[in-house]
C-alpha cells in the first residue's frame, strides 16, 4: 500500500475586486477590477490527490464568484457571502493539479456590484512518499 503525505503552497493575494476601487475602505490591498492576478505555485508531483483550496476572503456579497486553478472553475459555489474576514474551503474536482507550475486566480461576478478581497490563499493536496 502506497504512503502518502500532505504538501501545500502558500499564496499571498491581498487584492480588492470590485466594480471601483471606493468600494470598500482597503488601502492595504491592491485594487484588481474584476480578476485578480493570476499568481502561480509549484507542484513537485506528478500525483497530486484529495486537493483542496484554503482562502482568506473579505466581505463578500455573494455566492457566484470564482475561484480558477489552471484556468478552470471549481466546481459548485466558491466563496463564502458574509461580512467581514472568512476563512473557507473549496475542494479542486472539476480543475486539476498537475506537476510543475499552476495557476490561481478569484473571478469577481460582474452581474453584482459586490465589491472584496482575496487575502491568502493555501492549496493542498497528498502526494505519494517516494
Amino acid at each position: 500500500m502506497a504512503e502518502y503525505r500532505a504538501n501545500y503552497a502558500l499564496v499571498s493575494f491581498q487584492e480588492h475586486l470590485g466594480p471601483d476601487e471606493d468600494g470598500l475602505d482597503v488601502p492595504w490591498a491592491s485594487y484588481s477590477g474584476d480578476k485578480t492576478d493570476q499568481h502561480t505555485f509549484d507542484v513537485p508531483t506528478g500525483d497530486p490527490q484529495d486537493a483542496y483550496v484554503q482562502m482568506q476572503v473579505y466581505d463578500v456579497g455573494t455566492y457566484d464568484h470564482d475561484v480558477l486553478v489552471n484556468d478552470t472553475p471549481l466546481s459548485g459555489f466558491d466563496v463564502p457571502a458574509r461580512e467581514g474576514w472568512q476563512y473557507w474551503m473549496d475542494t479542486v474536482t472539476a480543475a486539476r493539479l498537475t506537476k510543475g507550475e499552476n495557476t490561481i486566480r478569484f473571478r469577481r461576478d460582474t452581474d453584482t456590484d459586490d465589491s472584496f478581497v482575496v487575502g491568502t490563499v493555501t492549496v493542498h493536496w497528498r502526494e505519494p512518499v517516494d
